[in-house]
């Protein structure tokens, strides 16, 4: 099984978004994209991503957060239109999960824009073991040949410069009854989530950034033979060994969809990963776009082991 990965596209759209939308967090999030962010990120490069991996005709795809930028209406209609268009595969071969971005505001959440936008995407094989989140149910479960994709909730609203994340006990003990559901037991867990499994050493950086039930979650993957954790957040590209009781867990991260920048790490692309049948997690490549913009160069993603 061929499974593509990639993440926090940042699409942005401001048509017919009236000054007042602006009144809250968004103010110094649209300040940061006049700055810096508007000028680095690009959706062109979605779009090439994209129509890459449908050219690939790949078994399935997981898109790990922040599709939007501000969480605006207009952006998630750009992120529906490219998935649609661009990537153009049945939502029963594409697993999305939120980010930070796509619950900027409590408004974004209350109003349910993600699951409204993305429902079809977001039925699960096992919806009895779901939970409700604010956004929508989790965990979403697509039982795959010998994988077994689950896609979880990290996203919550925080206060400016705050993009932290959370699960919730309802989640992670929603979590340990999909693990131990029959169907999942005889595959390879993939999980799917915005934010990675290890916090910033330094705790301002694991309050800011970091996910506020990392060791929880953790724990749910302690006893598993093997399996895999897919982020995005960092925008950068790392690939961790993580090794449980009786086996190991890669925890993958993709870098921004979006993303132009100097660094190989960094620039946007998307990963590659190869599941046998046996359900051994085997290849992982990263697919880097070229600095031109024009084709991808793969190349193996170093491990850190823990």
């Amino acid at each position: 099984m061929r499974i593509a990965h990639f993440s926090d596209l940042h699409l942005l759209s401001l048509d017919g978004v009236p000054p007042w939308r602006f009144l809250n967090k968004r103010l110094t999030g649209y300040a940061n994209l006049r700055m810096k962010r508007g000028s680095i990120h690009r959706s062109s490069y979605v779009r090439k991503i994209a129509r890459e991996i449908a050219r690939q005709k790949l078994d399935h795809v997981v898109i790990s957060g922040d599709l939007t930028n501000l969480a605006l209406e207009s952006e998630f209609e750009l992120a529906r239109e490219v998935i649609e268009k661009d990537l153009a595969l049945s939502p029963r071969d594409v697993s999305i999960v939120p980010g930070n971005h796509d619950l900027y505001t409590r408004g974004a959440e209350s109003k349910k824009r993600f699951s409204t936008y993305f429902a079809d995407y977001m039925e699960s094989d096992l919806p009895e073991l779901a939970v409700n989140v604010g956004v929508g149910r989790f965990p979403i479960v697509k039982l795959r040949g010998p994988a077994a994709v689950i896609g979880l909730c990290s996203a919550v609203p925080r206060l400016p410069f705050v993009s932290s994340g959370a699960l919730g006990k309802g989640q992670l003990d929603a979590l340990t009854c999909v693990l131990a559901h029959p169907e999942v037991q005889k595959r390879t867990p993939v999980v799917a989530i915005h934010h990675p499994t290890d916090n910033p050493r330094s705790r301002l950086g694991a309050l800011l950034r970091g996910l506020d039930d990392a060791a929880l979650l953790w724990s749910s993957f302690k006893n598993l033979p093997q399996g895999m954790v897919l982020h995005g957040h960092l925008h950068t590209r790392v690939h961790r060994v993580l090794p449980t009781s009786n086996g190991k867990i890669h925890s993958v991260g993709a870098t921004s969809a979006s993303l132009h920048h100097a660094s190989r790490a960094k620039m946007a692309g998307y990963n590659l990963y190869v599941i046998g049948e046996d359900g051994v997690v085997g290849e992982i490549e990263a697919h880097v776009l070229r600095a031109d913009g024009v084709g991808f160069a793969a190349e193996s993603l170093p491990r850190i082991v823990s």
